[in-house]
């Protein structure tokens, strides 16, 4: 399982790692630190900012083209877009920094920052263990058409699915987003599986929107969120051309942290011997 949820609340096992991560950090850096009677919390708070900095400005630049036409989004970080190799460089070279200006401080900061690559490389293994061990599902649903939808017989071809309702702020804000991706990427197929909602609400929907997506189908169960083990709306789930789960985006997506996770399949792409049916 690689989501944890609270009420109403869904988040990665990484993202959950990466703050614990952070709090063990500061509590061991200031136990570490208490025997010489040293205060490395202002120390701490500069590395871990000028780290988050450095990953999101990393992230930024790579993906710049999304930001073009609405740069707003670029201090929106809610939508998880980093580079953490950056934020690793810069977090050591900062921490470089503050020792040769203070050498009483390389234990407590070291003994911080080991702290918290281990409890984030532990819980970002637990979260890739979940994720290559899932592959599509086995289950078919139903098209707004009324036509029966196969979801395993997509494997071939790198898939997205997206689980949405009509209802969902979140969901209604991304869909643009994803039927631009749609349009604009003829070699992944995107399936956008309503959850609970009948197929004349979400025609509706796409009518009033004019959103011409395709492979709209209807999942009234939810079955396809408990058989994913996704929890909360929307949910994006992202499958190489074998069938497998190689990414899971739990919240709203950005123009950029699509581009990144679509980079992600066309990538594995490359590196994987291709199998299975093409639709």
């Amino acid at each position: 399982m690689t989501e944890i949820s609270i009420g109403p609340l869904s988040f990665s096992v990484s993202m959950l790692a990466f703050f614990a991560g952070v709090l063990l950090a500061f509590a061991a850096g200031k136990r570490i630190a208490r025997t010489s009677k040293i205060d490395v919390e202002p120390s701490l708070w500069m590395i871990f900012a000028l780290a988050m900095l450095a990953a999101r400005t990393a992230f930024v630049v790579r993906y710049y083209a999304s930001y073009i036409d609405n740069p707003v989004l670029i201090i929106d970080i809610r939508d998880g877009g980093f580079m953490p190799l950056a934020g690793g460089v810069v977090a050591l070279a900062t921490a470089a920094w503050v020792i040769f200006q203070n050498r009483a401080k390389w234990r407590p900061l070291l003994g911080a920052l080991a702290v918290f690559a281990a409890v984030w490389g532990i819980g970002s293994a637990v979260a890739l263990s979940g994720k290559t061990t899932q592959k599509l599902p086995e289950m078919t649903l139903v098209g707004i058409d009324g036509r029966p939808f196969p979801i395993a017989a997509l494997a071939g071809r790198p898939v997205v699915i997206n689980l949405w309702a009509s209802w969902c702020p979140p969901c209604r804000r991304e869909m643009p987003v994803l039927a631009q991706a749609q349009a604009e990427s003829p070699d992944v197929v995107f399936v956008f599986a309503n959850q609970g909602e009948s197929a004349a609400t979400v025609s509706r929907y796409l009518t009033a929107e004019k959103l011409p997506l395709k492979n709209v189908v209807l999942d009234s169960k939810g079955s396809l969120a408990d058989l994913s083990g996704s929890h909360g709306l929307p949910t994006t789930l992202f499958f190489n051309q074998q069938g497998r789960l190689v990414e899971r985006r739990a919240g709203e997506l950005s123009p950029a942290t699509l581009a990144q996770r679509l980079d992600t399949l066309r990538a594995e792409r490359l590196t994987e011997t291709p199998s299975g049916a093409t639709r």
